[in-house]
């Protein structure tokens, strides 16, 4: 069973690929098709748009919610393409973490000049 940390360095390579045959100044969809396509070759369960409901008082409510790319039922991968990451990024990837019980997940910004400064890990405290 692969864990999310393997599962974190095969997201990056990909992106890393990705973005060095892109560049930055694309919208998030070209970055998301490229990036499930490499991710594909992974040989892992890829899912992408996956619906996410949201569970109110044992209620699912069907909210529209979707996570870019969904990789083994456990690691999130939200992607953006934007001037900078901020606060608002963060705490949706970490409310899909909560919500779809996930520990870990990437907020990948491809609109950068180095993809190192646009990538951040989430980690879900409260599993």
């Amino acid at each position: 069973m692969i864990i999310e940390e393997e599962i974190s360095k095969i997201v990056f390579e990909a992106a890393l690929k990705v973005h060095k045959v892109l560049g930055p100044g694309l919208l998030e969809s070209a970055y998301e098709e490229c990036l499930y396509y490499e991710l594909k070759k992974s040989n892992l369960k890829i899912e992408k748009q996956k619906a996410l409901p949201l569970i109110y008082e044992e209620v699912k409510m069907d909210v529209g919610y979707r996570i870019d790319i969904l990789i083994e039922d456990k690691f999130i991968v939200e992607i953006k393409s934007v001037e900078a990451l901020n606060d608002v990024h963060l705490a949706q990837l970490l409310t899909y973490l909560k919500l779809a019980n996930c520990k870990l997940g990437l907020l990948v910004n491809f609109n950068v000049k180095l993809l190192k400064n646009g990538v951040r890990r989430v980690i879900n405290g409260s599993l």
